[in-house]
């Protein structure tokens, strides 16, 4: 189900293609990117430059390099990478200044998208830079709020609090633009009486190897109970091989899957969910999936945690400002503490009818908005942006 936004564009669409750079770095992001490109070209005719993965390339863009170079968590993942990020990222501001966009959308990738802008306004440019999906700086290092104000001209917000935390916090401009999860998934109010387990490990490859052990031993330990139609692993496409050939010597059949119907299918038919942290626990709850949700830190992580006292690592407890799912942290992995915990929700048939309560809660906010932040069009913001430019400048970056 498609979700809906309030339009303030009118008359007939401009002839004048609009250059347009953006940048994802993960696959969340990269669906986010496409859905954005998709509405953009009902208002205009597009050109698309830029990285992404295959949901951007099936829009047409041919991407710099591999979005996958990207797709780190963590201190420890980034230090590994270090060469390689720091080359993407001399690569991505040359494209920039060479191409001259209109209107640059970075997507997520907080830190590489900062460094970007960082980089950019240093060398002078003076393009419109939005970026789209905020970082947490409601929940760790607040100062960031205000450090994005002189790099972006927005920030396309996905959680309804985010704009007036903003605005309160110093940072630049924000909108509230609904979730991607919305878009993708409809509500189901209640449980099959049977249906498979989902596994979600992640989307990167340390995610996925700190991760997916735990989510082995989840399924030797519930391969026998009687809510449990099987066990299915949803992955990126690119991770689809890497994920079968990883649970091909399991003790238990599990089915990989990949591609959006196959995805929406097998959240629409789920009995519940065992999920490492991310947007994909925001998916869930759009869905009404119960979830149990996990997350393996490294050390500085877990130091970020304790100094800022992060109450929730959960969208869906972030945004109800309660535990709305069970949250699983670790600085090592413990497979016996996360199946002793999935068999326990498994158990408990109201536990899961309060996930779903809450689910519902979530989801009646996140289609209207805050407030103080209705729901916008992203491609509307995106144009808003580009049209706020004084005309003397718009013209010196080639618009």
């Amino acid at each position: 189900m498609r979700q809906g936004f309030p339009s303030s564009v009118s008359g007939p669409m401009s002839t004048e293609p609009l250059s347009l750079f953006v940048l994802a770095g993960e696959a969340s992001g990269d669906r986010i990117a496409a859905d954005l490109v998709r509405r953009l070209r009902q208002h205009r005719a597009l050109e698309v430059t830029g990285v992404g993965g295959l949901e951007l390339q099936g829009e047409g863009l041919n991407s710099l390099y591999p979005m996958s170079d990207l797709s780190v968590m963590g201190v420890s993942d980034v230090l590994k990478r270090l060469p390689l990020l720091l080359w993407r990222l001399r690569q991505t501001v040359a494209a920039i200044r060479r191409a001259k966009p209109d209107i640059v959308v970075l997507v997520d990738s907080q830190v590489f998208s900062a460094t970007i802008a960082r980089r950019l306004r240093r060398k002078g440019y003076a393009g419109p830079l939005v970026l789209y999906v905020s970082p947490a700086f409601w929940a760790w290092r607040p100062q960031r709020a205000a450090e994005l104000k002189p790099l972006f001209d927005e920030v396309l917000a996905v959680l309804p609090f985010e704009p007036a935390a903003m605005q309160r916090m110093g940072g630049p401009p924000a909108h509230y633009v609904g979730h991607n999860a919305l878009r993708r998934f409809a509500f189901r109010p209640e449980l099959p009486a049977k249906g498979p387990l989902l596994l979600l490990p992640g989307s990167r490859r340390g995610e996925i190897d700190r991760t997916l052990p735990m989510m082995r031993a989840v399924a030797e330990r519930l391969r026998d109970h009687g809510k449990l139609a099987g066990f299915v692993i949803p992955t990126p496409r690119p991770q689809l091989e890497r994920m079968r050939a990883a649970v091909a010597d399991w003790p238990v059949p599990v089915e990989v899957i990949s591609g959006e119907e196959a995805v929406r299918d097998a959240f629409a038919k789920a009995m519940a969910a065992v999920a490492v942290s991310g947007t994909v626990t925001l998916e869930l709850a759009a869905a009404g999936v119960p979830t149990i949700l996990t997350y393996v830190a490294d050390a500085a992580q877990a130091r970020g945690f304790l100094r800022y006292n992060v109450k929730f690592i959960g969208l869906p407890n972030i945004i109800a400002d309660r535990q709305v799912i069970p949250e699983m942290l670790f600085t090592e992995p413990q497979p016996a503490k996360l199946a002793e915990a999935a068999a326990a929700l498994l158990d408990d048939p109201g536990a899961m009818a309060a996930q779903l309560k809450g689910f519902a809660e979530i989801r009646a906010l996140m289609e209207k908005g805050a407030p103080e932040a209705p729901l916008e069009d992203p491609a509307e913001r995106v144009l808003a942006v580009l049209s706020a430019r004084p005309a003397a400048q718009r013209s010196a970056i080639g618009v």
